[in-house]
C-alpha cells in the first residue's frame, strides 16, 4: 500500500487539504487584510483596484472566481475581501448544497453586499447551478411552485450580493457558470522568499522566536504552499520545545523535519515510495496510470490529483502518451542508477 511507511492513523504532513480541526487552527494564522497577505502580488494589485472601485460606487464587488491548488489561500482571500468590503461572509461548499431549497434558503437570507463563499464550487450539481444563474445575473430567485399542469414559476427578488467561488479544478466548471463571474484569479505556488515571510509571520503569531535561516530551512520543505508551511512550523516548534528548551536554529529545524521523514525538497515517504515503485518495478516507465495505481494499491484519481502535481513541478515525473516516467532528476534525488533496458547501459 502507498502509505505503508506511515502509521495508518497519522495524516501526511505535506497533504494540501486540511481536516476540520486543522481549519480552526488555520483561522488563527490567517491574515485578515489584503496588505497582510504575503505573495500573489499581481492578484492583490488587481483585487485592490476592484475593491476600491466597488466601495467608491457603494456597490457589492463583482462575483469572483478563485482557482488554484489546495492550501494556497483561496478561503483566506474570500474572508479578506469580505473584511475589506465590510461585508458578512456566508460559507458553504458545492457538495453541501444537495437540494435547491438549501441554496434558496441561503440566498433569501442574504443582506445587501453580503458575500456567499462557495468552496469546491466545481462539485455543485447541475440543478443547483440552474438556480444560481439568475441569482448571480439578475439577483432573482426562480422557484417552481406546484407540480404537473398546475406548476408555475415564482420569481423572488434578492438583495444585491457577491458570489466568491473557489475551485481546484477550473476545467470542471461549466461554461455558463464561469461566464457569470466578473473576475477570475489564479493563485500560483509561492516563491521561497514569500514562503519564508509567511513562516516568520506565523511564528510571530505563535509567539515563536525564529531567525531567517531557520525560516528558510522550513520554507524549502513546504512545497511552496502556506498550509504545509504552517503545519511544518508547528511540528518543528514541538521538537524545539521538547528536545531543545524551545530554542530554534536551522540545525534544529532540519533535525525536526528529518525526524518527520521529510527531505530537503519536501518529499515524504509517500512521494518516495511512488517514485521507487515506478523505478524499481517498471524500470522508470513509461507505465500506464492504471498499472501504477494497481502496483501501489491506490486510486488513479488519488495519484493523479494528490501525489503527482508536486512531483511534476519538481521535474521528477513526466506524463507521456505511453504513461508515467521517472526523470533523471528523480533517479539522482533517490540515489539510483538509471538502466536503459533497451540498450543495457547505465546512464
Amino acid at each position: 500500500m502507498l502509505h505503508e511507511e506511515l502509521p495508518a492513523d497519522v495524516p501526511r504532513l505535506v497533504e494540501k487539504t486540511a481536516e476540520p480541526e486543522e481549519q480552526k487552527m488555520e483561522a488563527t494564522l490567517r491574515p485578515s487584510r489584503l496588505h497582510d497577505f504575503v505573495g500573489q502580488d499581481d492578484l492583490k494589485t488587481n483585487l485592490s483596484i476592484f475593491i476600491d472601485a466597488a466601495k467608491g460606487r457603494n456597490e457589492p464587488i463583482e462575483h469572483i472566481l478563485l482557482y488554484g491548488n489546495p492550501g494556497l489561500g483561496k478561503t483566506t482571500l474570500a474572508h479578506i475581501i469580505g473584511a475589506e468590503m465590510g461585508a458578512q461572509v456566508r460559507v458553504t461548499s458545492g457538495p453541501a448544497l444537495e437540494r435547491v431549497g438549501d441554496l434558496a434558503a441561503i440566498l433569501s437570507n442574504l443582506s445587501r453586499g453580503d458575500i456567499l463563499f462557495i468552496d469546491e464550487i466545481h462539485r455543485m450539481n447541475h440543478n443547483i447551478e440552474e438556480v444560481l444563474y439568475p441569482a448571480m445575473e439578475d439577483f432573482a430567485l426562480d422557484l417552481v411552485v406546484g407540480k404537473g399542469p398546475s406548476a408555475r414559476t415564482l420569481r423572488l427578488s434578492l438583495e444585491p450580493f457577491t458570489v466568491i467561488g473557489a475551485t481546484t479544478r477550473l476545467s470542471l466548471l461549466s461554461a455558463p457558470l464561469r461566464d457569470r463571474f466578473g473576475s477570475t484569479f489564479h493563485l500560483n505556488f509561492y516563491n521561497d522568499d514569500d514562503m519564508t515571510r509567511i513562516i516568520e509571520r506565523s511564528a510571530n503569531i505563535l509567539n515563536m522566536s525564529i531567525d531567517r535561516d531557520s525560516a528558510n530551512a522550513i520554507a524549502r520543505r513546504a512545497r511552496k504552499t502556506p498550509r504545509i508551511a504552517n503545519r511544518l512550523l508547528k511540528r518543528v516548534r514541538d521538537v524545539a520545545q521538547i528536545r531543545h528548551d524551545g530554542k530554534l536554529t536551522p540545525a534544529i529545524a532540519d533535525e525536526a523535519l528529518t525526524l518527520l521523514a521529510i527531505d530537503h525538497l519536501g518529499l515524504d515517504p509517500v512521494d518516495r515510495h511512488l517514485l521507487l515503485t515506478l523505478i524499481d518495478k517498471f524500470n522508470g516507465g513509461p507505465v500506464g496510470l492504471g498499472t501504477l495505481a494497481a502496483a501501489t494499491q491506490e486510486e488513479t484519481e488519488t495519484i493523479e490529483e494528490v501525489y503527482e502535481p508536486y512531483l511534476l513541478q519538481l521535474g521528477f515525473l513526466e506524463r507521456t502518451p505511453r504513461g508515467r516516467m521517472a526523470t533523471t532528476h528523480a533517479y539522482e534525488h533517490l540515489g539510483k542508477s538509471r538502466i536503459r533496458s533497451d540498450v543495457g547501459t547505465l546512464l
